[in-house]
């Protein structure tokens, strides 16, 4: 297997839409919409100041993804990353290539002068949880809560 990193460009959308399908039917809260998800991947890559999509290719074919939002903290005093929507082809699964992923865009983080990075995961998906502990983040006594406007 030979694969590569790099940023999401338009071209991807399609897959992209593929890939956040397969993480929205595996989501408690979140159900796949391909509209949607379509809509918000072309205003990600229209203004790559708010967010990044970062993807693992083999060939042509995107194996994996996943995006950093980037805003201002006043407890950190700086930028700050979200990391979300990350997934990667059940085919790829179990082969390293998540853990890759998430280092590459880890350090994608730092290079863009972020402080901290911070995700959401399913409370049972203990296998997500299991590595992104091993790259070093901690669990965290915020609770996440959330109002739907639409």
């Amino acid at each position: 297997m030979s694969i590569e990193f790099g940023t999401a460009v338009a071209e991807d959308v399609p897959q992209l839409v593929e890939l956040l399908g397969i993480l929205f039917a595996q989501e408690h809260e979140l159900s796949p919409d391909a509209e949607k998800q379509r809509r918000a991947l072309e205003m990600i890559l229209a203004d790559p100041s708010r967010a990044r999509i970062y993807v693992v290719r083999e060939g042509v074919k995107v194996v994996a993804m996943a995006a950093l939002h980037f805003t201002t903290s006043t407890a950190e005093g700086g930028k700050v990353a979200g990391l979300e929507d990350c997934v990667v082809r059940p085919e790829y699964r179990r082969k390293g290539v998540g853990k890759a992923l998430l280092e590459h865009v880890i350090e994608q983080a730092r290079a863009e002068g972020a402080l901290r990075v911070m995700l959401l995961t399913d409370g049972d998906n203990e296998r997500a949880q299991a590595l992104y502990r091993g790259l070093g983040f901690a669990d965290s006594a915020m609770l996440p809560m959330r109002l739907r406007l639409r």
